[in-house]
């Protein structure tokens, strides 16, 4: 059976009634008295009073005009006759960001209503349905509809704000060029790329929920503080509570905030207490609506230090949280005054200065030059003064940081894992700080505490930390044995778990709730997630965008052909012309005059 590439012609039809009326208007007949009945025969019947309403009087040019409009209508709908064994692909990416759990239901909906009409004259079609972030699995890949529609209504969107250019590229190279590419968002995209068409189903609603916690110690209790947004533009009344280790609630407490407006909700952490949940009343975006909070607990670091360098890690102790001074033998990172002239071999973490005991010479000279590197990023040192002292032993792997003209003054060494020992990283300053002002310089403490980070994130040990969904993770693991993530509720009760997979970058949990980090029965990492993306939460822009129309005219023509005859359609509505006006012009003719 055919299809139409363009219905439209079809009101080419309207012309039939048109000459039908005309053909029934005929002119009243004029009596004229003759003696012969052989010329009644040449008389012509014509109006004494204009045209009337009569019966249709049968002629030749009635049905010429009739077959001509029919010719018309056919040639102007152009109809398209479908090919064997051609195959419609569809592939359509699903915006992963987690607005989109607002409008699941209504996407569902439209892709129902919509995505059949688009599998035109084909035989049979195929169905390829993705997520916008890349590196994602397909969600389905067949031929029926309800099942890929089933896919959607169990998949969970859970990402912040996504680029789908890249797996629109995937997409239109699965399907080729004659295939159909939609990306399904709830906020309408102006042009996309690879001939991808929007489909967009969102719809703005007003949101409250938190955006961020921060933690502060005061008089030896620990205190949170979160931060509550109103995406709306109109004056809302929310109420909130908090649940401590999954025990009995607090009082409901009500807060109001102005249009865009912020506020900030405290209290101090409740002791013993190691897990707690805020939350606000439900509203039609629930991510946002609860925050699992751990008490934060990172990793101890301990440090030893040389008398000579006492005061130097005072200060160090008193500026880097989670530090201690270690007891003998288990230090994790070690200050050291380092003699050239009575070299011994240092093992371990640690941050070495040359020690020498003379005067010093002269002030060095030249320009001092900063290597770009994380432990100098935005650190000042142009003010740095440094007598002449005499050289550590540098290597070759020595990676230098800052060098005054041709001298190295601090240094990175990477010490490889050898026999009993483990792998560690030693800070040189190759100088004698008792020689310079580098006790003075801010710079000084920076670097220090930001080595000293990545000693205690490359420590095995446990701590506990508060997460936004999906945040990047750097975690510490002994040896080659697997990591599992390890769900668990308030009360520390486990659940589900599953292995992580070491190829990919560790990164927290994309959906809110508390967990834990386990390698084999040692738990590494106590962890709490939760939602915090104010990008998402903010529905003012979402709306409704239908491109769909477009396509499917291309769908129709991509997989049929159009009529082979049309010419001689074309020739036969042109002979129908000329006999119809052949025979109105005979009888006009015939006439008398």
């Amino acid at each position: 059976m055919p299809s139409f590439a363009n219905p439209a012609g079809l009101w080419a039809l309207l012309g039939i009634p048109a000459i039908t009326l005309i053909h029934f208007l005929q002119r009243k007949a004029v009596t004229i008295p003759v003696s012969t009945l052989f010329l009644l025969e040449k008389t012509q019947r014509e109006a004494s009073t204009g045209r009337n309403f009569d019966r249709i009087t049968n002629s030749i040019p009635l049905w010429m005009q009739l077959l001509g409009v029919l010719l018309l209508t056919w040639l102007l709908v152009e109809p398209r006759f479908p090919l064997a064994r051609s195959t419609q692909r569809i592939a359509i990416v699903i915006d992963s960001s987690a607005s989109m759990s607002v409008c699941k239901e209504r996407l569902i909906g439209q892709l129902k209503e919509q995505i059949p009409p688009l599998k035109g004259l084909a035989t049979d079609v195929e169905y390829t349905l993705f997520e916008s972030a890349p590196g994602k699995p397909r969600l389905y890949a067949g031929n029926r509809i309800e099942d890929m529609l089933a896919a959607i209504d169990q998949w969970r969107p859970l990402a912040g704000l996504t680029d789908p250019s890249q797996v629109l590229r995937l997409a239109r190279s699965l399907v080729s060029r004659e295939g159909i590419v939609i990306y399904a968002t709830d906020t309408p995209v102006e042009s996309l790329p690879f001939e991808a068409r929007v489909l967009a189903v969102g719809h703005a609603i007003d949101n409250v929920g938190f955006t961020g916690v921060a933690f502060e110690t005061v008089d030896g209790n620990l205190l949170w503080r979160a931060t509550v947004q109103n995406y709306s533009d109109q004056k809302v009344t929310r109420s909130w509570k908090l649940a401590a280790d999954g025990g009995t609630d607090s009082a409901v407490k009500s807060i109001e905030l102005e249009p865009r407006g912020l506020t900030t909700l405290q209290s101090n952490f409740p002791t013993n207490v190691s897990r707690i949940t805020l939350s606000l009343s439900a509203d039609d975006f629930p991510l946002d609506n609860t925050m699992f909070l751990v008490r934060p607990q990172p990793k101890m670091l301990l440090l030893d230090s040389v008398p000579a360098l006492a005061n130097l890690s005072k200060k160090l102790l008193l500026s880097i949280e989670a530090m201690q001074e270690a007891p003998p033998g288990q230090a994790d990172l070690s200050m050291i005054s380092y003699d050239p002239l009575d070299p011994s071999p240092i093992t371990g973490n640690a941050i070495i200065f040359a020690n020498d005991a003379t005067q010093g010479g002269k002030y060095l000279s030249g320009g001092i030059i900063a290597e770009k590197d994380p432990l100098l990023d935005g650190l000042n040192w142009q003010s740095l003064l440094i007598r002449e002292t005499i050289s550590l032993d540098i290597r070759e792997s020595d990676q230098i940081l800052l060098k005054q003209d041709k001298r190295p003054l601090i240094l990175i060494r990477q010490v490889a894992a050898k026999e009993k020992l483990p792998a560690s990283r030693q800070l040189l300053f190759n100088f004698d700080p008792r020689l310079s002002n580098i006790e003075n310089q801010p710079a000084l403490i920076v670097i220090l505490l930001r080595f000293a980070e990545q000693i205690r994130e490359s420590k095995i040990a446990h701590a506990s930390e508060n997460f936004e969904t999906s945040q990047p993770i750097s975690l510490a693991k002994a040896g080659e044995e697997k990591i599992s993530l390890r769900s668990i509720d308030g009360t520390g009760k486990t659940g589900a778990e599953k292995d992580v997979d070491p190829s990919r970058p560790m990164q927290s949990p994309d959906e809110p709730g508390f967990y834990q980090y386990v390698q084999g029965k040692e738990v590494l990492l106590d962890a709490a997630t939760y939602y915090a993306d104010t990008r998402e939460a903010d529905f003012t822009a979402c709306a409704e965008a239908n491109q769909l129309g477009e396509v499917s005219a291309s769908a129709i023509q991509a997989h049929s052909k159009g009529d082979p005859y049309w010419r001689y359609w074309l020739l036969a509505l042109i002979a129908v012309l000329l006999a119809s006006w052949y025979f109105i012009r005979e009888r006009s003719q015939a006439v008398p005059a």
